[in-house]
């Protein structure tokens, strides 16, 4: 990514978390912000996420409150409740037409546009953005089995950076629980990709 330029963040939170998650570490929200303004003019910051309305507190609002305060612009919609064909209660809480109108919008004032997502469904934004000269990163991961970005998407954008490169400064390590080992995940240990043992 070039040093100059104005540039505009882009956060699938629910697709960063997992991400995160899976390579073992945990996002460190102003160190990754003052990552970015180092690169540019930072115009906006949005991250997006769908909270669950009739909880008075989820465990996700802490952050929320934290981001509204530090830079980003939080945008969130309640969840909506369905029935599967098995006949399940699930919860839905898409952000994607959020963040394409908004990304839409911001790509006639910005120079790069960077996408925390894995999700297929933007590779047509992606597409769109850069037929308007905007050069476009996205960052996920490739280094889980299976990855957690659509093949699609990866190929789309113009550079494509996978989270376990970032710089260690805008990661923070997650602590391995005993618990954890019950099931495979991988884990980030001295910037090499390490499998834990588990059951198949």
């Amino acid at each position: 990514m070039s040093s100059d330029g104005k540039i505009a963040l882009f956060i699938d939170g629910a697709n960063l978390y997992a991400t995160a998650k899976a390579l073992g570490f945990d996002i460190d929200y102003s160190r990754l912000l003052k990552q970015f303004q180092s690169r540019g003019v930072l115009l906006r910051a949005y991250y997006y996420t769908a909270v669950i309305g009739d909880q008075e507190y989820t465990s996700i609002r802490p952050l929320l409150d934290w981001l509204d305060y530090n830079g980003y612009t939080v945008v969130t919609k309640e969840t909506k409740e369905f029935v599967d064909a098995s006949g399940r209660r699930k919860l839905k809480g898409d952000m994607d037409i959020e963040l394409a109108v908004d990304a839409m919008e911001l790509s006639e004032n910005i120079d790069q546009m960077v996408l925390f997502s894995g999700d297929g469904d933007f590779r047509s934004l992606v597409e769109a953005v850069q037929r308007r000269g905007v050069h476009v990163t996205v960052i996920s991961t490739i280094s889980t089995q299976p990855g957690m970005i659509a093949d699609e998407l990866r190929r789309q954008a113009d550079v494509f950076t996978d989270l376990i490169e970032l710089p260690p400064l805008v990661t923070r390590e997650l602590p391995i629980r005993s618990a954890d080992l019950s099931s495979p995940k991988v884990s980030l240990h001295r910037g090499a990709q390490t499998k834990l043992i588990g059951s198949p």
